[in-house]
Order: structure tokens, then C-alpha cells, then sequence
């Protein structure tokens, strides 16, 4: 069974992420799309001693939401199946978890196209996924 992951964040890289993926997924046959978007975890000592536990998750879940919305409508307008949800975690260390736990076949993710100094600057979530997985990585511009 052929599962593409595709991490978004809500920008129009992730929706050409997303596009890819759904191409690919027409050239084979009951592809499963798993899109999910992942909110780093709030480490800051104060806003978790004055937000309790739930509005931290509601906070999340909303978030995420936001992202996910732009692909969502695109998979919709697709007519595809489709899979989305919201994790916490360091985001690269958990798109590789999740490609693990979940048996994926692929991951497709979008750039940012930052360039290069900035890249190497910066680093990459992208570059990061591809360090911590053995999941085929497809990086969309």
C-alpha cells in the first residue's frame, strides 16, 4: 500500500506540495494521502503555568486548522481521499516519526526557496526530514 505524507504549513508551497502529490497518487492506484500539519510545542515556562493544558491543545488544533485549510479546499476541488491532522512536536524529528509509524511511501513536502546562504543559515526543515528518515523525500519549489 503506496501512503504519501505531505507535511504543510499552510503556505503555496505546501498546496504545490499537495498538487505533486496528488498527481502521483493518480498514477497509482489507492494511494492513501496523509496530510499533516505540525505545531512545535510551547516550552516557555510562563505560558504553560498561566494557559492550562487544554487551551494549549485548543491553541494547536487551531492553528494547525488554519494551515491545513488552503490544502484541504485544493484535495476537496481534487476529489481525492484524504487523511489530515494536527501533531505537536519538534517539527522535522516528528514528520520522520510519523512517516515511520505510519508506513509511508513517500514524503512530499514544499520549499520555502530560500537560497542558499540564507538556507545554510537557517537550516531546513527539509533538509532536516531528509537527514532523519529513509523514507524517499520529494521536495517541490
Amino acid at each position: 500500500m503506496n501512503k504519501f505524507l505531505i507535511p504543510v504549513d499552510g503556505s503555496e508551497a505546501s498546496v504545490r506540495a499537495v498538487a505533486a502529490a496528488v498527481k502521483a497518487a493518480a498514477l497509482i492506484n489507492g494511494a492513501e494521502l496523509l496530510v499533516i500539519n505540525v505545531q512545535p510545542p510551547i516550552v516557555s515556562g510562563n505560558v504553560k503555568r498561566f494557559f492550562s493544558a487544554e487551551v494549549l491543545q485548543e491553541y494547536y488544533q487551531d492553528e494547525g486548522s488554519t494551515a491545513l485549510a488552503p490544502v484541504k479546499e485544493y484535495l476537496e476541488k481534487a476529489g481525492v481521499n484524504y487523511e489530515t491532522e494536527v501533531v505537536v512536536g519538534p517539527v522535522a524529528d516528528t514528520i520522520a516519526s510519523y512517516a515511520r509509524t505510519k508506513g509511508c511511501s513517500n514524503i512530499f513536502m514544499g520549499t520555502r526557496g530560500l537560497g542558499r546562504i540564507t538556507g545554510l543559515v537557517l537550516g531546513s526543515i527539509a533538509t532536516k526530514v531528509i537527514s532523519l528518515t529513509d523514507t524517499p523525500v520529494t521536495l517541490i519549489k
